[in-house]
């Protein structure tokens, strides 16, 4: 009979593992099993979050990211990363993830798919409009001001360096002063 079969204390009190820190307290059960990253190519990454920039390791098995990791050969972290580093993972394989947009419609009780075209032009009316109301181009004293008040921006912590680049530069061509990031944890 197989010494893995048998009950774990008699594995433990009959064998060569009387404490039971090795082969005693491991069944075949437990023998067979293999890291999901077994197998899987390693592929160095940044952290996309913060500008801290802390390397990252992607075991990608099968064209799918099965784990993510700090990777210890960056200078940056050392093999560490912040919360929000440690869960990229599920950034992109979560099945909780939204893949529709969403739209709850002004005293409504309940969230609509919209198609993403429809969105995005929903989105583009109302700052254009809100921005052609709002718009300030001169002060009372005749200074060019140039700017729009109606306007604000909070970015979110899941954002990314280049998307918080891009979103700065588009809310700054629109005139929008009031622009922030979050993106600390």
């Amino acid at each position: 009979m197989n010494d893995r079969a048998l009950w774990p204390v008699l594995r433990q009190a009959g064998g060569k593992d009387p404490l039971a820190l090795g082969s005693a307290a491991q069944s075949q059960r437990t023998a067979d099993w293999k890291a999901r990253t077994a197998g899987a190519k390693v592929v160095k990454s940044i952290c996309p979050y913060c500008a801290v920039g802390c390397g990252q390791k992607v075991f990608v098995k099968d064209e799918k990211i099965v784990q993510i990791e700090g990777d210890p050969d960056s200078p940056i972290s050392r093999g560490r990363l912040c919360p929000k580093g440690s869960a990229t993972l599920s950034l992109v394989e979560s099945p909780l993830r939204e893949y529709h947009v969403k739209y709850r419609r002004p005293f409504s009780t309940h969230w609509e798919e919209l198609p993403l075209e429809r969105a995005m032009e929903m989105i583009a009316d109302r700052v254009l409009k809100t921005r052609r109301e709002t718009w300030e181009a001169k002060d009372d004293d005749g200074n060019t001001l140039n700017r729009c008040y109606g306007i604000a921006h909070l970015g979110g912590a899941t954002l990314d360096n280049e998307e918080n680049y891009l979103m700065k530069k588009l809310y700054t061509a629109l005139g929008v002063v009031q622009v922030e990031n979050q993106a600390r944890l």
